[in-house]
């Protein structure tokens, strides 16, 4: 399959809503215990009784691009006949000099097929370019899916939120999971 991924420029994209959805059977449960001397804490996998989906509509706030939060936010997707089929937005953190990735969505009938992989090396040549020091990203708990895609292309669990979502995410098996990717160091 032959595809361009082409920058997005923010005056025209800006509020774009990006239908990232999924249906999972399994999740990964994140179990804390104090312990005598601190915590204990366990990610393992697990099956649900049934699928869960996450649909964009059952959202109160919708992803979009290029939101006023971010600052520094840029993004690359792929069109084909006149339609974004799959999409990456960044944001430089000056801050803690890494840069995260806000959004990733590939169309459900062109996963598969590359086109996630490519898209994450664009995030990966820019903090390579603007001399980041890693690559971060969140997820949640029960996206299984892009879990192990994140895992597959060298990310890292770096952290977690238990009360991101909701005050129950641990209860709803729906935590919030950071990973990051960390460039080789330039040997200049």
């Amino acid at each position: 399959m032959e595809y361009e991924i082409t920058y997005l420029p923010k005056e025209k994209w800006k509020g774009t809503i990006i239908p990232i959805h999924y249906v999972t059977d399994k999740y990964f449960d994140v179990i804390i215990d104090k312990t005598i001397k601190g915590f204990s804490i366990n990610i393992e996998e697990k099956k649900f009784d049934h699928p869960v989906k996450h649909k964009p509509e059952d959202n109160d706030f919708p992803d979009r691009l290029y939101q006023d939060y971010y600052d520094n936010a840029n993004a690359w997707g792929i069109i084909i006949d006149g339609e974004l089929i799959a999409v990456i937005e960044t944001n430089s953190e000056l801050w803690s000099n890494r840069l995260r990735i806000t959004l990733l969505w590939v169309k459900d009938e062109y996963q598969r097929k590359g086109i996630g992989h490519a898209l994450i090396e664009v995030a990966k040549q820019q903090a390579k370019r603007e001399n980041r020091r890693a690559v971060i990203l969140e997820t949640q708990s029960c996206n299984i899916n892009a879990i192990k895609f994140y895992l597959h292309e060298g990310f890292t669990l770096i952290g977690m939120d238990t009360c991101c979502y909701t005050n129950d995410d641990l209860k709803r098996k729906e935590v919030r999971l950071e990973f990051g990717w960390f460039p080789e160091p330039s040997k200049n």
